[in-house]
């Protein structure tokens, strides 16, 4: 579907990616993980095609069904491709369906499609009933989740998601989430950028970990922990203190420890990506 190799992009003296190869697949959603500054945003706006790699900038292929094939800098090949920046692309005086008409035309739409589109858009995001209200009065959740109607009004094969839940409440959270989940099912490839490691570690199929430009890891979620963030941790209580155990076996190690002695309490600590991240860079996440 999309390929990177040794993707070069400088913004004046600054290298923002340096060498970045990747492939995302259909049915697949790659999560793009690093702080502001990695380099997560470049990398989207060169696979939308709104800006060129360095002219020894490597290679950047999309490839659909029907045989459309080539650089994202080609309209015919952009087509296929819907993008939700972090900034929202929205106009706060026209409506929901006005906007996504508007942009289902952008992207080609034939006008006897517009309507049945604008309607799946507006529904599947859960905005049918606000369809003629104006885009001023939605909540940042409900303009949030307008915003990724219009990524994805005309159909794309290839979705690029950057900080799609920038500044929401919970509960729009959970539905924009469930809307990426159902995006995979329907065979889409999205790339999906976050500083936010639970909601890469609860939606992605695999992670690439970006810092200063580079890539440092890409792998499943489950082997990027293991081989990065080590085992779970058992943390105990006792009277006389706490005790800390990395373990594979928790529940047994439990057993062990509470042998002659009663534990007032405990709990087991998962690896998780922050540590992975720590693990790479040697900073966390968010500096």
């Amino acid at each position: 579907m999309l390929e990177l190799v040794d993707l070069r992009k400088s913004h004046g003296r600054t290298l923002a990616l340096d060498g970045v190869s990747l492939r995302v697949d259909a049915g697949e959603i790659l999560g793009l993980l690093g702080p502001n500054g990695a380099g997560k945003s470049t990398l989207v706006s060169l696979v939308a095609g709104l800006i060129a790699p360095d002219a020894e900038g490597g290679e950047l292929r999309l490839a659909v069904a029907g045989g459309v094939s080539g650089s994202p800098r080609d309209p015919a090949v952009r087509r296929h491709i819907g993008l939700a920046p972090q900034s929202l692309a929205l106009y706060a005086e026209l409506t929901g369906a006005e906007n996504l008409r508007f942009f289902a035309g952008l992207q080609g739409c034939r006008a006897e499609e517009v309507r049945a589109r604008v309607d799946w858009a507006l529904d599947f995001v859960g905005l049918s009933e606000r369809r003629d209200h104006r885009v001023k009065t939605y909540s940042g959740g409900m303009a949030r989740r307008l915003n990724l109607a219009a990524a994805l009004v005309h159909d794309p094969a290839l979705l690029l998601l950057d900080e799609p839940t920038v500044g929401v409440d919970p509960q729009s959270r959970e539905r924009l989430l469930d809307n990426i989940l159902d995006l995979r099912g329907q065979g889409k490839a999205v790339l999906y950028t976050t500083h936010y490691m639970e909601e890469a570690q609860r939606i992605c199929d695999r992670v690439a970990i970006i810092d200063r430009g580079q890539l440092l890891s890409v792998g499943r979620t489950d082997a990027l922990l293991a081989a990065h963030a080590g085992k779970p941790k058992l943390v105990v209580e006792f009277e006389d203190g706490r005790e800390t155990v990395e373990t594979d076996t928790p529940l047994a190690t439990l057993n062990e420890l509470a042998e002659g002695r009663a534990p007032l309490g405990f709990r087991v600590e998962r690896p998780t990506l922050e540590q992975v991240f720590l693990e790479l860079t040697g900073r966390s996440l968010r500096e």
